[in-house]
């Protein structure tokens, strides 16, 4: 298992193949349908109040409840991924399949998809410290920034391949 700390190089994605499995610690930004549209308007107008570059996003709500990956196929989420790739977001982590020309996209932007277990006990036990940092009216689906400790997941899209 592969050891990735935030913010991530492109040099953390070199080595990475499909299928290979990782551990991301450090600090993630989550966020699904009603925040990542909304990252992306503040992104066009330059506006987002924290470093994308090397960014990881958890497409995921949370709640005191815990936060499992929401499926990151939905248009609301899936139209998000090759913009904020562009931005410098490095690693998704989601579950689902994503459309070819959204690989294509990650590809171009050296950026990653990674699938991880939808257990929720698992995943929320490795959240170390939890913030608001966007979009508070929204609720569980607001962008949270989080401290995590050995987040697991698969690499599930990487070089303009998909896992099988």
């Amino acid at each position: 298992m592969k050891q990735l700390t935030t913010p991530i190089g492109t040099e953390d994605l070199e080595g990475l193949n499909v299928g290979d499995q990782i551990s991301i610690s450090g600090t993630i930004y989550t966020g699904r349908d009603a925040a990542l549209p909304q990252l992306v308007k503040l992104i066009e107008r330059d506006e987002v109040p924290f470093e994308l570059n090397g960014a990881v996003i958890m497409h995921t709500a949370f709640s005191d409840a815990g936060i499992a990956p929401t499926t990151s196929s939905k248009v609301e989420i899936e139209s998000t991924i090759p913009k904020l790739s562009e931005s410098g977001v490095k690693i998704h982590i989601g579950k689902g399949m994503l459309s070819d020309e959204t690989v294509l996209k990650l590809d171009e932007n050296n950026s990653i998809f990674v699938i991880t277990p939808p257990v929720a006990a698992l995943l929320t036990n490795k959240v170390l410290e939890k913030k608001c940092v966007l979009f508070e009216n929204e609720g569980m689906e607001a962008m949270f920034e989080l401290k995590v400790e050995n987040i697991p997941g698969i690499v599930a899209i990487h070089k303009g391949k998909k896992i099988k």
